[in-house]
This record gives C-alpha cells, sequence and structure tokens, in this order.
C-alpha cells in the first residue's frame, strides 16, 4: 500500500508540475504577444504620420522624389506586414528610408523652418522614442520566454507542447552596419 501510495503521489506532483509548467509558457507567450501588440500600435502612429510627413517635404524637395518613394514604399510595406517577423523587417526597412530621409533634409533649412513640418518632426520624434521603449519590453519579454522554452525542466514540457524559441527585435544587417562607422563630424 506505501508503494501504491508513493507511485499516486508522484503522478499527481508530475501531473501539477505539467501543468504549471504549460501555464508559465502560455503566461510567457501572451506576455510577448501583447508587448508586440504595443510595438503594432506605435508602428501604426508612424505609419499615418508619414503620408503627411512625405506631403510637407513634397512642396520644398520635389526633386528628391527617389527619396521620398522609398519612405512611402517601405510605409506600405509595414501596413501591409502581417507575421511578428514580417512587422519587424518592414519596420527596419521603413527605419532606414526615413534614416535617409533625414539626410536629405538637411539641405532644405526652409523647409526645418515649417511649423507644419516641425510639428510632423515632434510627433514623428515621439513616436520613435516610444517605439523605441515597446521594442525594449518586446525583447524582455522575448528573452523571458526563451529562456522558459531552452531552461531545463520547463524545456521538456515546452517540447512536448510545441512552444518553440522566438526572434527578438533587433536593428537588421543593415542598420547595423551604419551603427558601426564612426560619424564624421564637420565644421
Amino acid at each position: 500500500m506505501n508503494t501504491t501510495l508513493i507511485l499516486i503521489i508522484a503522478a499527481v506532483i508530475l501531473v501539477l508540475f505539467i501543468i504549471t509548467s504549460y501555464n508559465r509558457l502560455i503566461r510567457f507567450r501572451n506576455n510577448r504577444e501583447n508587448a508586440f501588440a504595443d510595438i503594432d500600435v506605435q508602428l501604426k502612429l508612424r505609419s499615418d504620420l508619414i503620408p503627411n510627413l512625405v506631403n510637407a517635404v513634397k512642396g520644398y524637395a520635389s526633386h528628391e522624389s527617389e527619396t521620398l518613394q522609398r519612405v512611402v514604399n517601405a510605409r506600405n510595406q509595414s501596413v501591409a506586414a502581417t507575421s511578428i517577423d514580417d512587422k519587424i523587417a518592414a519596420d527596419n526597412a521603413l527605419t532606414s528610408a526615413l534614416s535617409g530621409l533625414r539626410v536629405t533634409l538637411e539641405a532644405y533649412p526652409d523647409l526645418k523652418a515649417s511649423q507644419n513640418f516641425l510639428q510632423l518632426q515632434t510627433e514623428l520624434s515621439d513616436v520613435e522614442n516610444k517605439l523605441a521603449a515597446v521594442r525594449r519590453f518586446f525583447n524582455s519579454a522575448t528573452r523571458e520566454y526563451n529562456n522558459k522554452t531552452e531552461i531545463f525542466p520547463s524545456n521538456l514540457i515546452a517540447s512536448m507542447f510545441g512552444f518553440k524559441r522566438e526572434t527578438m527585435y533587433d536593428l537588421g544587417a543593415e542598420q547595423r552596419a551604419t551603427l558601426e562607422v564612426a560619424p564624421e563630424v564637420k565644421f
């Protein structure tokens, strides 16, 4: 009878461990998805601001159509992206295109003095700051989720139920390359 009781207790403990581990994995996955939903909101705000910014620039920089078209195309890709990985890639492309636009705008001092443009730049800067914050939160949530799916013994439960490692939100190869180059200072 003692052996039977010990086996029943061990089975109950094992079932409780599996249930608890599974529920933790679900919580971490949902936390990650919620964190990306915050990114999605900021990406939508930025996407809504871009047409206004492009239109403000068009009047001053009509011959910079290639740069403006890159921004518009990247914005359209960002809007059309559906999966988290696609949205990350589209956001990296859009961020790169916006960087090109910022460089182009340096040549137009009249545009930088335009009240409408300044307001759009301020709003875009605010959205970019919020995006940076929610990206950090997303990466933190992803790290916690990945830890749970890879650390023993929860990795056993994760593999049983199909939980897998997820990608972090990173800069992408193009932006990382530009960050590795020292800025040129001119006087």
